[in-house]
Formats: C-alpha cells, structure tokens, sequence
C-alpha cells in the first residue's frame, strides 16, 4: 500500500445516520460493515427482490470476468471506481493472481471504505484506496495516490461497475467518466456493469428497492447501457447478463435468456477498448 499521508483524509468522519450504496451492499452481502439505516436499505431490497444477494454476487461476477479478461489481455494497472467495502474476490486479489505486480487503486466516496480498506491492505504495497467521488473526475485524476500509483502513460483497467444505476440521468455520469478515460492512454479498457431494463418485472421491482432505501438505482435499456461505453468498441461487439457473458469468448455456448432466472436478468456487463 502507498504511503499514508497525514492529511485530513487520514481521519474519515463517518455518518450513519443515513444508508450509504457501499454499506447497504456490505450488509446485502451478509457482511458486518453496516448499520442499523443500511440494514434497513437491505431489508428494503429484500421486500422486492428476495434475491438481491444473488444480484449482488452477479455484479462481483461481473467484476471478476472483466478483471481477468484484462489482466489476461495485459492489463497492470487498475482504476476502481465506486469500489465499496472490501468482500469476496476484490480487484486486487484477482488481478494479482495473473499480474502478481498488478497496481489498483481503489476510490469510494463513503469514508468508512478508506478506513476498511486500509485495514485490509496494510501489507499491500501495490494497492491503494482513496476517497473520492466520481462526481468530480478531476480530483479523481489530481490525487497525489492515484498520480504516484498509476502510470497514464500506460495502459489503465477503469472500472465503473454497479455505480451508473444510482446517478439519475440528468446528472450526466457518462460524461464524468469520459473525462477519466480520456485521461487514459490507447490500449486501456472500459467495465461497466449496471441494472438493466429489457421488460421483466423484477428489474423494476430493484429499481423500486432502490429509490425506497437509496433515493437511487434506475434500471436502463440496453442501448441506453451500451452509451456507458462512449462509443469505444465493445470486446465481443456485445454486453450481456452476467450468467450469459464470458469476454474474450464469443463462439462459448451461453444459456438461453429464457432459461435464466429472473434476479440474473437484472445485472448486464460489458467492457470496451480504447484503441
């Protein structure tokens, strides 16, 4: 782990009067990071998808395939963007299985993610976590960590995954992610994983869930999902449900959407190159 710096950011100040998207994911997950309004966040995405921790795990799923496909194609450096708390299979831990010298920085904006994550990466030397917020790229990009763990003169993994669903539209995340991977050089990759809207009942019912504890988590198209990408070209020319996607393998035999349960037909991932 890099250097910690005695700065303000070393003593996170933490408010759990509200439910925050990393500690209401911890707590769907079965973790112990989390209170009493997170638990209340859960339990309300139980009430309209019982399933929501195998949603939950499907975005890890997706996490993990976009990691390896990347770490596979090369990829050294990682950028995790919206990372939460740490849980099972972390980017680290996947990307360093194939790349042992692999570099990631990790980035919340919930304070409690730096203090766990620091914890847990006392003894890594090269992974970081930072707090930051996507809403402001910029300062993403002019952290001293980010810029003495990355090298953008090379080859970076960004990854947006489960964040986009809770920005409403008028907010424009695109557009902040677009001013980070245009800080990235050619030969970086785009993962993106969000709630996707192709008609099924139970995707609006995690879009409910989600305005009810959160006040967030809109469900989209899959055009509208394909946008996340800013027009770079998609590995495999496709996004997909998680139980249906395998980078890099597009002749793979996949089940039928038909055949796939309704909670694995709420998450779809993709990833992008920027030639």
């Amino acid at each position: 782990m890099a250097e910690i710096h005695d700065n303000a950011e070393s003593v996170p100040n933490f408010d759990i009067s509200r439910p925050t998207i990393a500690r209401v994911y911890d707590a769907i997950l079965g973790g112990k990071d989390n209170f009493a309004p997170d638990r209340e966040g859960r339990d309300a995405y139980m009430k309209h998808v019982p399933n929501a921790k195998d949603v939950a795990l499907d975005n890890r799923l997706g996490l993990k395939k976009g990691v390896e496909y990347m770490a596979r194609h090369g990829i050294d450096q990682f950028l995790d963007i919206g990372a939460g708390l740490p849980t099972m299979e972390n980017t680290h831990q996947i990307a360093q299985r194939i790349k042992p010298d692999a570099t990631v920085v990790y980035v919340d904006n919930d304070p409690i993610v730096l203090a766990h994550g620091r914890a847990l990466l006392a003894t890594n030397k090269t992974t970081t976590i930072v707090t930051a917020d996507l809403r402001d790229p910029q300062s993403i990009l002019d952290h001293h960590e980010v810029q003495e763990m990355l090298d953008f003169t090379r080859p970076i993994g960004l990854m947006v995954v489960g964040l986009h669903m809770h920005f409403h539209e008028g907010e424009g995340s695109d557009g902040w992610v677009r001013v980070l991977m245009d800080a990235c050089p050619p030969g970086s990759y785009l993962l993106v994983t969000d709630f996707v809207d192709t008609g099924e009942p139970l995707q609006k019912a995690i879009e409910q869930a989600g305005l009810e504890s959160l006040g967030n988590g809109w469900i989209r198209t899959p055009e509208r999902i394909k946008d996340h990408f800013l027009g770079l070209p998609l590995v495999d020319d496709k996004i997909d449900f998680i139980p249906r996607w395998f980078p890099g393998e597009p002749d793979r035999e996949v089940p039928d959407p038909q055949d796939i349960e309704p909670w694995h037909k709420i998450m779809m991932g993709g990833l992008a190159y920027k030639a």
